[in-house]
């Protein structure tokens, strides 16, 4: 990847984000938190106790002592400095990241922006919700019909996701939130997430998402001839929209 190549990226998403807002359209960063192991073990960072009254944890962070996984994938509103958290128990997959954009609108997008027809993801290029990755591309499609909006999505270059505005809006601000506190129970995850806010006013749900996705799904030539994707003229590797299938478009906004 070139130099001029990695800077018209941003600039481009730069564009399309004035655009949506400009239009008072969603703008959601996306992406998934570093995979976390739930039990008492040593959380990194320091917090406030009294003296004498430590919290006690593992010696060793065997996965044998532990609850099990905890998953994070996160949507932030750009515009509403607003955030939903969902937490896995199982594998970051594809279904599972596009699940997290589901319940985001339906708990909180659809109300928000109950005018909008689009949507705008702006995502790493790699991982569950990579650029290349068919599976994904093939929930997008299944969302789309669902909800009736053409989803565009923008990934960011390669080795540029701290540039993701979810990194240092959002997780950033967790991960100082439960510093130091370890990780006991999915509830005190949940807790602790929906805890989070900032001098700038953000907010952040959390949920727990307890569906067993499966791993290993492969997508048939057959099943992606189905999927409505337009690549934009600016590098279209990286920046194209989904949009729904006319006949379930009809139906949801009939519905």
């Amino acid at each position: 990847m070139s130099p001029p190549e990695r800077d018209a990226q941003f600039r481009y998403i730069n564009t399309q984000v004035k655009d949506f807002i400009a239009s008072n359209e969603p703008v959601l960063s996306i992406d998934c938190k570093k995979k976390e192991r739930v039990g008492e073990f040593k959380n990194p960072g320091k917090t406030w106790r009294k003296r004498g009254d430590p919290l006690e944890v593992h010696a060793y962070d065997f996965p044998s002592l532990s609850v099990g996984r905890a998953i994070p994938y996160g949507v932030y509103d750009v515009q509403r400095n607003e955030g939903l958290v969902n937490i896995g128990v199982s594998h970051e997959t594809a279904a599972f990241a596009v699940e997290t954009i589901r319940q985001w609108w339906q708990r909180v997008g659809r109300h928000t922006y109950n005018h909008t027809k689009r949507l705008l993801l702006c995502a790493d290029g790699g991982g569950s919700n990579g650029s290349r990755s068919h599976v994904w591309k093939l929930q997008l499609q299944t969302l789309a019909d669902e909800t009736g909006l053409a989803i565009t999505v923008c990934h960011y270059p390669p080795g540029a996701s701290k540039w993701n505005k979810i990194e240092h809006r959002m997780f950033s601000f967790i991960s100082m939130n439960w510093r130091g506190q370890p990780l006991v129970s999915y509830e005190t995850v949940i807790n602790l997430i929906g805890h989070t806010t900032t001098n700038s006013g953000l907010r952040v749900k959390a949920r727990l998402d307890k569906k067993m996705y499966k791993t290993g799904t492969k997508v048939s030539a057959a099943e992606m001839e189905t999927v409505q994707v337009k690549r934009h003229k600016t590098l279209p590797q990286w920046n194209y929209t989904i949009t729904p299938h006319l006949a379930l478009k009809s139906k949801h906004n009939k519905s």
